[in-house]
């Protein structure tokens, strides 16, 4: 059965044209609108019942769904797309995911139903092939931030998690210390899975013999620092800690003083995120910085060009710099 894609590809337009063809909205140039129109007839497609409760005209919005609004790093992420949305002269119409997959899917439906231009998804729960899927079904533009995904589950920009680990083992193993232990969620994610992994694969590689264990524990900064609390016993033998995000990293930093366990003097840790914060507690934290800010601003960026018809975009993959600050030092 041929898609939306396909008809895409065929009129060598984007979503965004096609669907103003089908629900004759918007403006469309009479050239273009017999391309898309013979592709249909062509391909005998049929738009699906998602993509035909798009109204009459156009809503004039962006919408972002996001599965956690928890913490500075969707702050930010908010703030520079309501920023960019207001430069664009578009409504941002936000949209609760509930970090499940389930309520991913209804967020999209509903965006979808106020006539979105484009949709802007951050999602955790569903699958590559859950997202291709729905980029097949509906007509509306998706921007996926965050995954790592085929070109035909619409654009993506993502960040290379498993790079931001491996630059984090690898500085630790790199000032000498042999018994790292990983402090993180269980990978019920695609990210936290990415991370885990990454980090086994790094440390098992070495030509040296590496000691490591993966403790878990919560994302954020209590649930880390009352986990820490309980699996960080007093005969430690771990001289560094990769915590999985800057909040767990800080909730650890407070176990250890409660320990007596000195950072960086007894344990070096090192982080991921790179949140302001980060440059605050004591000691620094070094950590691996995700861009969250910039990653945003390309993505409202590419959401522009699709709304004006500019098809030719690749799927993006941004690497995260390390921040060495005094939560490390060498191994004496």
């Amino acid at each position: 059965m041929a898609t939306i894609k396909d008809v895409c590809k065929a009129a060598g337009v984007s979503k965004a044209t096609v669907s103003r063809v089908i629900n004759k909205t918007g403006q469309v140039k009479e050239s273009t609108r017999v391309k898309v129109e013979a592709a249909i007839k062509q391909l005998n497609y049929r738009p699906s019942s998602l993509a035909q409760t798009l109204a009459a005209s156009s809503g004039n919005s962006i919408g972002l769904v996001l599965s956690d609004f928890d913490g500075s790093y969707f702050g930010s992420l908010l703030k520079q797309a309501s920023a960019s949305a207001t430069r664009m002269g578009k409504q941002l119409i936000i949209a609760d995911g509930k970090n499940q997959a389930e309520f991913e899917l209804q967020a999209v439906s509903s965006l979808v139903e106020q006539k979105c231009d484009v949709i802007v998804l951050y999602s955790r729960q569903l699958t590559a092939q859950q997202l291709i899927e729905l980029n097949h079904e509906i007509s509306t533009p998706l921007i996926h931030v965050g995954q790592e995904l085929p070109e035909s589950a619409g654009y993506s920009i993502a960040f290379d998690q498993k790079r931001a680990i491996e630059s984090a083992a690898t500085h630790l193993m790199s000032i000498g210390h042999r018994h790292i232990a990983y402090f993180g969620p269980c990978p019920t994610t695609r990210t936290t899975q990415v991370r885990l992994e990454a980090f086994k694969a790094i440390t098992e590689k070495q030509p040296f013999s590496v000691e490591t264990q993966h403790l878990v524990c919560g994302f954020d900064v209590k649930a880390a620092y009352e986990q820490a609390l309980e699996q960080i016993p007093n005969n430690w033998r771990f001289s560094a800690i990769v915590a999985a995000s800057d909040d767990i990293a800080i909730g650890i930093l407070r176990a250890c003083r409660e320990k007596g366990i000195g950072v960086p003097s007894d344990v070096s840790i090192v982080s991921i995120d790179n949140e302001k914060m980060t440059e605050f507690v004591v000691p620094q934290l070094t950590t691996v910085d995700i861009p969250i800010e910039r990653i945003t601003e390309r993505a409202m960026e590419v959401a522009q060009q699709l709304i004006e018809d500019q098809v030719t975009i690749r799927p993006e993959i941004v690497v995260g710099e390390l921040f060495v600050r005094d939560s490390t030092k060498p191994l004496v």
